[in-house]
């Protein structure tokens, strides 16, 4: 076990990890997921629990929700925090099991369009206790069309929307969806997961003056541990028209309803991941993430590699590999590892393609910028791509030019 915890360390020093969804701690955030948290079973909530010895338990999760509402600027009369959730889709399907009868309609972006398996694809246990009707992209512009939503939403009426991406790169109109929802009489769930880190650092909006309930993992572009919160407005309309306690519903669909006891250590990294997510360097960071994104977008768009939508205004974009170098998106990953540059096939818009060897890659920059790369490192990382996957270079060859760049970061 030893060996294999220090191969795998290697091998992320010297990858050059482009894949959206992940990211590094800080070594405090490692420390407290490592701590003697870990030992404590913790059934229950703060003051409420089935187990005795949990009084530093009961801080730990009082600071994790005082933390959130100061790094995301809300207020604790509006908002109610659930740190238990153990990962997104765990918070997702809870959040959906607490407002939405089994059997009635939910309604989230099409996976192969840029959603996410709990969003309700047939994959998922989402869709088998809850009627899907996803909704899709414009098929020219491949942008979210609100008046094509408009038109979705009204024939399906669903009891949930969920706006919430994992590989869509535009700015999505939360005000559009908050209306959209009332039109219908729907709850409005925000899936933040990918852009909590953006929204914390302010170059993403924020969606909680419209949702009714925001979910996110901690471990994406908020940097923390493999964990998730789920956030209940309190003064949710639609939960009042309902006659539902909208925070006493989700706490009870995560415990007893989902899990036992929660994982106390990895609410710890939790707590340290959003006290660094406050501070001003963070803030340096987000913004870092996307000018890494738009430049690196630019640059493959200049070695004549078509990106989904133009560009991206987040953390990552969708790039169109079969049509710049003839050669599908599991063959184009492969290749790029080989090359020690990870980054994941990916459907786009429309795909003709299977998702097990699609069209696209989804390329992401949140690991490189905690890395420390910048702008001017984009070309270069561009011209690796491009020269692998046009063939222009051997994988071997760029891999120790690779392997030198991270050493040098």
């Amino acid at each position: 076990m030893s060996e294999l915890i220090k191969k795998e360390e290697e091998r992320q020093k010297e990858s050059l990890c482009l894949i959206a969804s992940e990211n590094y701690t800080s070594q405090a955030v490692r420390d407290a997921v490592a701590s003697v948290f870990s030992h404590k079973y913790a059934e229950g909530y703060p003051g409420k629990r089935y187990y005795p010895g949990n009084i530093y338990g009961d801080e730990l999760e009082q600071l994790v929700y005082e933390r959130a509402l100061k790094l995301f600027g809300l207020s604790a009369d509006e908002w109610h925090i659930n740190t238990q959730a153990l990962s997104g889709s765990p918070a997702n399907f809870t959040a959906y099991a607490a407002l939405v009868p089994f059997g009635e309609t939910i309604s989230g972006l099409q996976l192969d369009m840029g959603g996410h398996l709990t969003h309700g694809h047939t994959a998922s246990f989402t869709s088998k206790f809850w009627r899907s009707a996803p909704y899709v992209l414009n098929a020219q512009t491949h942008l979210l069309d609100y008046d094509m939503l408009r038109d979705h939403f009204r024939s399906v009426k669903p009891k949930i929307i969920i706006a919430g991406f994992t590989a869509y790169s535009r700015i999505p109109d939360f005000q559009k969806f908050r209306e959209l929802a009332d039109e219908v009489g729907a709850y409005l769930l925000v899936d933040m997961a990918h852009v909590a880190g953006l929204i914390a650092g302010g170059v993403h909006p924020s969606p909680f003056p419209y949702a009714d309930i925001v979910t996110t993992t901690t471990h994406k572009t908020l940097r923390g541990p493999r964990g998730a919160l789920i956030f209940a407005n309190r003064k949710s309309q639609i939960a009042k028209n309902n006659n539902i306690d909208i925070a006493s519903k989700i706490d009870k669909a995560v415990f007893p309803g989902m899990h036992g006891g929660p994982h106390l250590n990895i609410i710890a990294g939790i707590a340290v991941c959003l006290y660094e997510a406050a501070q001003p360097a963070f803030r340096d960071y987000a913004k870092n993430i996307v000018a890494n994104a738009q430049n690196l977008a630019a640059e493959l768009a200049a070695r004549g590699f078509s990106i989904i939508t133009g560009g991206t205004d987040t953390h990552l974009f969708l790039v169109d590999v079969l049509g710049a170098a003839g050669k599908g998106g599991k063959e184009a990953q492969n290749l790029l590892e080989q090359a020690h540059i990870l980054a994941n096939m990916n459907t786009i818009p429309y795909d003709t393609r299977k998702p097990f060897d699609p069209s696209g890659l989804r390329i992401g920059t949140p690991s490189i910028t905690t890395r420390g790369a910048k702008e001017q490192d984009m070309p270069r990382i561009a011209a690796w791509i491009a020269d692998v996957l046009k063939g222009k270079q051997t994988p071997e060859v760029v891999k120790k030019e690779v392997k030198a760049f991270m050493e040098g970061l």
